[in-house]
């Protein structure tokens, strides 16, 4: 219930006779937030590694419930809009707030395909990383050098500029994708195609050798959907990355390029990658158990990967809906026997039932499955991180939107300091 009046949280300090009084702010979901902004002016800061009780901004963009497992964009909860959605009128959601009519659908659908391509130079760029280069250095430098093709004449307090490089970033980052696989495989560039949707222009652009290369439509519909489940996910370290990088004024593709590096790490976005490897390690269904009593042995490292969340301690949202679509594209794919997909179906059960996990709440999460689906489709491991780099982009430069389209302070994090005091500087031929 909301409060008649303002509320304070007291803060009582050793010493002082008075407390400090702090406001209570009241968010329209979740956690009463404690402002300590004057903490600083009374001499004091907050300690806090991982900023895990710390809120660094507001925002309308996205709540998480992790208690209750739940995901809401602009309100709409991510089980209905993977059902009944699609990516490109969930990213006109995360940047306008609201569902778009028809003819703004398709309005914004096709300023996106106007979009698609990637300068030459950028083109040009990608041939001079060796083919085994990582795809993620290879998306964060592509990414950065847009920042250089697109900065003359960029107004970030123009509203206009800012939705052209939103429209720009979204449309060029599958693009930028499939040129990074393709590189890796010694193909030349396939400019996109106007005539095919978001997911399908990804595949296309991908996989294809010619023009007559044909799409499933399942896969599509996968893909699309592996896309929405990455859109956006609150104040992660990548997203968190873009809205202190942008606070700067920096080139917004510079911000979002330094989101991508926060992305490449194995905590954050490299968790689906883990999950194969972690199947392949296991071998075999066979061996399953061996390797459950693994994970529960205190003295053994194996760790099972893609059970569990930061955030979610209740069943990932989106989880159910990445297990649905795992099975309709193995079973498209005439699959369904894997050993792969055997595993994991083994784990989530055992997951589900076996009290060591439930008493830990390591439920399976989108990583569990997004892996194997990504696999299934034919995209490389080490091309995982791209995947989630492309479908989080609308979240990215949603939050570097909503930021910088009212005032906003540079961010300063503060830090406790435990080194040493001063001392005097000893000249190099007196010290011993």
């Amino acid at each position: 219930m909301a409060s008649t009046g303002p509320r304070n949280a007291r803060l009582y300090v050793d010493g002082r006779e008075d407390p400090i009084e702090l406001p209570i702010l009241e968010p329209s979901l979740g956690t009463d937030v404690i402002d300590i902004g004057r903490l600083t002016n009374e001499g004091y800061f907050t300690y806090d590694p991982g900023f895990v009780s710390t809120a660094s901004c507001d925002s309308n963009i996205t709540y998480i419930d992790g208690d209750a497992g739940t995901l809401l964009h602009r309100g709409y909860p991510i089980e209905q809009l993977a059902e009944q959605s699609d990516f490109v009128e969930l990213c006109y959601l995360l940047l306008k707030g609201s569902l778009p009519s028809p003819s703004e659908k398709a309005s914004y659908a096709a300023a996106l395909v106007a979009e698609r391509d990637v300068p030459q130079g950028v083109r040009d760029m990608v041939g001079h990383f060796s083919r085994d280069a990582h795809p993620m250095g290879i998306m964060t430098a592509l990414t950065g050098a847009l920042a250089a093709e697109y900065h003359q004449g960029l107004d970030i307090t123009d509203e206009a500029d800012r939705w052209d490089t939103c429209t720009r970033l979204i449309a060029k980052m599958p693009t930028l994708a499939a040129l990074t696989y393709r590189h890796g495989k010694g193909k030349a560039y396939l400019p996109p195609r106007d005539d095919l949707s978001y997911a399908e222009n990804f595949l296309y652009t991908t996989f294809a050798d010619d023009e007559n290369y044909t799409i499933n439509p399942v896969i599509a519909k996968a893909m699309d959907r592996i896309f929405m489940l990455h859109a956006d996910h609150e104040q992660n370290a990548s997203t968190s990355t873009v809205r202190l990088a942008g606070s700067t004024g920096t080139n917004p593709y510079s911000a979002i390029a330094a989101g991508i590096a926060a992305l490449w790490g194995p905590s954050h976005g490299g968790a689906n990658e883990a999950v194969l490897n972690m199947l392949a390690e296991i071998g075999s269904p066979e061996n399953i158990d061996a390797y459950v009593a693994k994970a529960k042995d205190r003295n053994d490292p194996f760790r099972v990967m893609g059970f569990g969340h930061r955030v979610y301690k209740n069943y990932d949202p989106r989880a159910k809906v990445m297990q649905d679509t795992c099975h309709e594209v193995f079973a498209e794919l005439g699959v369904e026997g894997d050993p792969m997909l055997q595993m994991a179906q083994r784990l989530e059960k055992i997951a589900l039932e076996d009290e060591f996990f439930i008493e830990k709440r390591l439920y399976p999460n989108v990583d569990f499955y997004s892996g194997i689906t990504l696999k299934a489709v034919g995209i490389p491991t080490e091309m995982f991180t791209v995947i989630f780099t492309t479908g989080r982009t609308p979240g990215w430069i949603a939050h570097w939107r909503e930021m910088v389209s009212e005032a906003y302070k540079i961010g300063r994090p503060r830090q406790l300091y435990r080194g040493q005091t001063a001392r005097d500087y000893v000249p190099l031929a007196e010290r011993g």
